[in-house]
């Protein structure tokens, strides 16, 4: 695997490989890298000829100097994680490789990006945007892997490569967890003990409030049932737990159709997000059955 830090050295690689008639993968990936980014890898090596990691700790989706500075960087431990995979290259660019003097665009991309996080963290969405079109088209990818945890992020990332013309075909993989059920993340790794040991309930409380809307629950009282969990297990902040549709992700208030539940907590001051698919059915006695 190479290590390569300008885009003119990738642009050139990136030529004899599409000389040769051979596709291109890329995993967008911040660094700290954990089960989840390399099943991405491995679905990555699987789809297409050439792998392109990269690694870059964007500060354009930041909305706090703090956790921007408290975000790992580990390009070392990253590289050797990625040796037992087949990917070519780890791409590594610096903030002037990426937003050089005068840089004065940004990409937002409307609709699925209001709400969840996009309320919780103004201007996020503005940045994953503007970074991962540069990242596409540097990369020339024809294949971009994104994983599910992470799902309003991966839908305005497909929302801007349909809007955008962009050729790279978005896909999308399943959360990798902990043997615990905690999806995977980098952020994980500033949990304290404590925290680390509470935070599996997050992923309970989601799958707590589908089995009460499958059992007849209201929506609207599954929430609030499912806030009071997370609050009695020690998660007092909550950002957000709703039922969103699936994929427009509007909100919902009747588990009607295809949908998800989304929440992000804040615990030990470290902010975790997760969801969970339902997919509304009619049974064959009537009742709404919804399998996650």
């Amino acid at each position: 695997m190479k290590i390569i830090r300008t885009k003119a050295e990738l642009r050139a690689l990136t030529e004899t490989w599409r000389r040769a008639g051979e596709t291109i993968g890329v995993v967008p990936t911040m660094g700290a890298l954990h089960a989840g980014h390399l099943s991405l890898v491995e679905a990555a090596c699987s789809a297409t000829d050439r792998v392109i990691v990269t690694l870059f700790v964007n500060p354009k989706q930041f909305n706090s100097p703090e956790d921007l500075a408290n975000y790992p960087r580990t390009e070392e431990s990253d590289g050797k994680k990625l040796k037992p995979y087949s990917a070519d290259v780890l791409y590594v660019p610096d903030g002037a490789q990426m937003y050089p003097d005068g840089f004065a665009t940004t990409i937002s991309v409307t609709g699925v990006s209001q709400g969840l996080c996009g309320a919780a963290r103004p201007g996020h969405f503005d940045g994953v945007a503007t970074v991962v079109t540069k990242l596409l088209l540097q990369t020339d990818a024809d294949q971009a892997f994104f994983g599910e945890k992470d799902y309003q992020q991966l839908q305005v990332v497909r929302r801007l490569a349909t809007d955008l013309d962009l050729k790279t075909r978005i896909v999308g993989c399943p959360t990798i967890r902990e043997d615990d059920g905690l999806a995977m993340s980098s952020r994980n790794l500033r949990l304290g003990k404590h925290a680390r040991a509470t935070a599996p309930v997050i992923r309970e409380a989601l799958l707590r409030t589908a089995e009460a809307i499958c059992g007849g629950t209201p929506v609207s009282n599954a929430l609030a049932s499912a806030r009071s969990h997370l609050h009695e297990n020690g998660i007092l902040e909550i950002d957000y737990l709703e039922l969103r549709g699936d994929p427009d992700l509007e909100i919902l208030d009747t588990a009607d159709r295809p949908a998800r539940l989304f929440v992000a907590v804040w615990l030990d001051g470290v902010r975790l997000i997760d969801n969970l698919r339902v997919q509304a059915t009619t049974a064959q006695d009537g009742l709404l059955e919804l399998v996650g």
